[in-house]
């Protein structure tokens, strides 16, 4: 008998966020202790995303891309097409893991996939995700619901960049950004992301199941 607790793994391409982030309430609302924990793996439309505790004044000229008012937690983020999302609806006691644990392992989890590539990558601890020579990479944001984790970490592989510029990214004014491709890594967001998340769960401690 395997002790390691089971993740299905769901990989759902490109989708809108609204619809994704109705999809990860629904199913938070309806799961049991019995329900198997899950990781979506996807790409998201453009979109800029202000989370509870986000202030207007960091969302500085979002002309045609979508705002939405998220429940996760942190500032102000942009999502779009080249940016790998991993989404993480887990129970936090079947994992044995508090929140800022999590959050470490998601963190660690980024900064071990970029030295696997000779990327030297650290976190903040004013400043949650993930950085390279002070850009930041991967941002995080999770909501605990029930003992239940949703929302996760948005990892950029090739994004259009431009529209950080019309943020203060994560609520920090003049905060670079970057991606694998400007540090020279020639992978793929599906490639990139599915090291990412075989890394994650080998972090916390799950196995992964078939879809």
């Amino acid at each position: 008998m395997n002790a390691r607790p089971a993740v299905r793994i769901r990989r759902l391409g490109r989708r809108p966020y609204q619809e994704t982030w109705q999809a990860m309430r629904d199913f938070t609302d309806r799961r049991t202790p019995e329900t198997t924990s899950e990781i979506w793996l996807l790409e998201h439309d453009p979109v800029f995303t202000l989370g509870q505790a986000a202030r207007t004044e960091h969302l500085l000229a979002p002309g045609d891309i979508p705002v939405v008012n998220s429940d996760r937690g942190g500032q102000v983020t942009y999502h779009g097409p080249g940016q790998v999302v991993i989404y993480l609806l887990l129970s936090l006691r079947e994992a044995g893991l508090g929140v800022r644990a999590l959050v470490n392992a998601m963190e660690q989890s980024v900064i071990d996939l970029l030295a696997d590539h000779d990327i030297s990558a650290e976190a903040r601890a004013d400043a949650p995700g993930v950085y390279v020579a002070g850009a930041k990479i991967a941002a995080l944001g999770l909501r605990i619901r029930r003992g239940y984790s949703y929302h996760g970490l948005a990892f950029n592989v090739n994004p259009d960049l431009e529209p950080f510029s019309r943020i203060d990214p994560c609520g920090y004014r003049d905060m670079p950004v970057t991606s694998t491709e400007r540090l020279g890594i020639e992978a793929t967001p599906q490639v990139l992301g599915e090291m990412l998340v075989q890394i994650l769960c080998d972090r916390i401690g799950y196995r992964t199941i078939a879809t």
